[in-house]
């Protein structure tokens, strides 16, 4: 095969026209409504931001500085960076609703290579990212389990520290106190240590099964948990604001700049969940008009939300005493509310579930699209005859997640994600503008309003964010690249042979006067 062919294939692109055709063939079952999509977007949002990110940026890192109280301008320029890329994700999604959100709309774009990488940057956007949500599920579960001492055993209470924690981190928890590794947990052979987060695997393997059962079964439970978690939030709201002392806003900013950009980097880890909502685009009863109502919705609603909670946090507790794991609880504690603190645990058990099953769930729709399209083999797109949904690639993210969860370090985790977030926003505003060129008179539910111009400020500040924290950020700057050379090489290698052998087999199945029209 010659050079022409092979760039030929790798630029080929599938028409808007074809890929709705294909979705219509869609084995999925289309049950969800515009509130279900919100519930999607504000579970995977509001969890993250609050429960998981909100202390670092606050404080700060071992790479970068934290933001102070001027964490609440690095929200709004985290917003603001997005609401370029949802108002494009809006017009796309309505445009060509279709499963496979960034992939899906690259390959109507920018051809069969540029889709596979999107769909790899997506797969560390959502499967990578999960395992920092994952490591914050058992953190507040192990909170959880504490006040209940007086009832349970202290076995289950306390549970060995082996059993709740990655390899990496007991090793650095020995380096900490000067504790040998070998008194801390098992050893396999004397030479391999053994340490696995167990609640984190149990999670996942739980919401897997969920998922597989079906979509709008895992809304409606995802839907009780942020039904749970918007109450807790609102109530920390109303009830820390008694508390506010605004001496704690000062000094405002004390990172400068690079404290309110590092932080607007890190928070925007929490709006991820506005692209798991066009995921799901052929499970969606009337697409074309719910999702851009839902993408939209969950910015605005998120958005506030962190603000407010953002005020009140660093308003109840003094700058420097902000606890980065579970900020929220104990400021709580810091006001002297210790029960409701304990109810916070709960709101953040449930918005940290919801997040990882709508994680899982955006994962495992891309790798559907991304199966359908030929580069996976065609038993992994397989649907469970009795509830419709993929459950071997269910599975497989699953799986994925769990493994990867025994060896990765969580900080790098969610800083790739990250990484891969704003790639893929920057592609989608780009998608937009090529779209907008090629295909002008196609249909649009919805336009981005002011395009040229909002697109390019999607890619300008998605873009200006990523490279600023490339600066500080000098692992995951080095690991983000090599995770794009892999994503290269498994194309070439099989990805690019995989599509070019299903393309064969399918046309040997086509009667003559279709081959001819090929």
């Amino acid at each position: 095969m010659n050079i022409k062919t092979i760039l030929a294939n790798a630029l080929s692109k599938k028409s808007p026209d074809e890929l709705i055709a294909t979705s219509k063939k869609s084995e999925l079952k289309k049950t969800l409504n515009v509130f279900d999509l919100i519930v999607i977007g504000i579970g995977a949002v509001v969890g993250t931001g609050i429960f998981t990110i909100i202390g670092t940026a606050i404080q700060g890192g071992p790479e970068g500085v934290g933001a102070g109280s001027a964490i609440i301008i690095s929200m709004v320029l985290a917003a603001i960076a997005c609401v370029f890329s949802a108002l494009c994700y809006s017009e796309i999604a309505a445009m060509i609703p279709v499963a496979g959100s960034a992939y899906t709309y690259t390959y109507a774009t920018m051809g069969e290579f540029m889709a596979w990488m999107v769909g790899w940057i997506l797969m560390l956007e959502y499967a990578i990212g999960n395992i920092t949500v994952a490591s914050a599920w058992t953190g507040y579960f192990v909170q959880f389990l504490k006040g209940f001492k007086a009832v349970l055993p202290d076995f289950v209470v306390n549970f060995p520290m082996w059993l709740r924690n990655d390899y990496r981190f007991m090793f650095a928890y020995c380096d900490k106190f000067g504790l040998d590794p070998h008194t801390q947990m098992p050893y396999l052979f004397d030479k391999i240590p053994v340490a696995i987060n167990l609640p984190a695997i149990a999670i996942v393997l739980v919401l897997t099964v969920l998922l597989i059962r079906g979509i709008k079964e895992s809304t409606r439970v995802a839907s009780i948990m942020v039904g749970v978690n918007m109450f807790m939030i609102i109530s920390f709201i109303v009830v820390g604001a008694f508390y506010v002392k605004p001496e704690n806003w000062t000094p405002f900013a004390p990172g400068g700049f690079e404290g309110i950009f590092m932080g607007a980097f890190l928070i925007f880890f929490a709006y991820i969940g506005f692209d798991a909502i066009s995921t799901t685009a052929e499970e969606t009863e009337n697409p074309q008009r719910d999702l851009p109502i839902a993408i939209l919705g969950t910015l605005i609603i998120c958005t506030i939300l962190y603000v407010c909670v953002a005020l009140v946090l660093t308003g109840n507790v003094p700058l420097g005493h902000i606890d980065i794991q579970a900020p929220i609880a104990h400021a709580m504690r810091a006001i002297g509310i210790n029960w409701f603190a304990g109810l916070i645990s709960v709101g953040a058990l449930c918005a940290l579930t919801s997040v990882l099953l709508i994680y899982q769930l955006g994962t495992t729709r891309i790798l559907y699209a991304m199966s359908r399209d030929k580069f996976l083999p065609k038993s992994l797109r397989l649907i469970h005859k009795k509830y419709r949904t993929p459950h071997v690639l269910t599975w497989i993210s699953g799986i994925v997640v769990i493994v990867c969860a025994l060896f990765m370090d969580l900080n790098i985790s969610a800083e790739l994600c990250n990484f891969g977030t704003f790639t893929s926003f920057i592609i989608i505003c780009i998608a937009v503008l090529i779209l907008r060129k090629t295909d002008p008179e196609r249909p649009r539910p919805f336009k981005v309003p002011l395009c040229p111009l909002f697109p390019v400020l999607g890619i300008f500040t998605c873009g200006g964010l990523m490279i600023y924290s490339m600066k500080f950020l000098k692992t995951s700057s080095l690991y983000f690249p090599l995770w794009l050379v892999m994503g290269v090489l498994i194309y070439v290698i099989y990805g690019y042979k995989q599509k070019r052998v299903e393309e064969q087999t399918r046309k040997k199945r086509l009667p003559k006067k279709a081959k001819v029209q090929l």
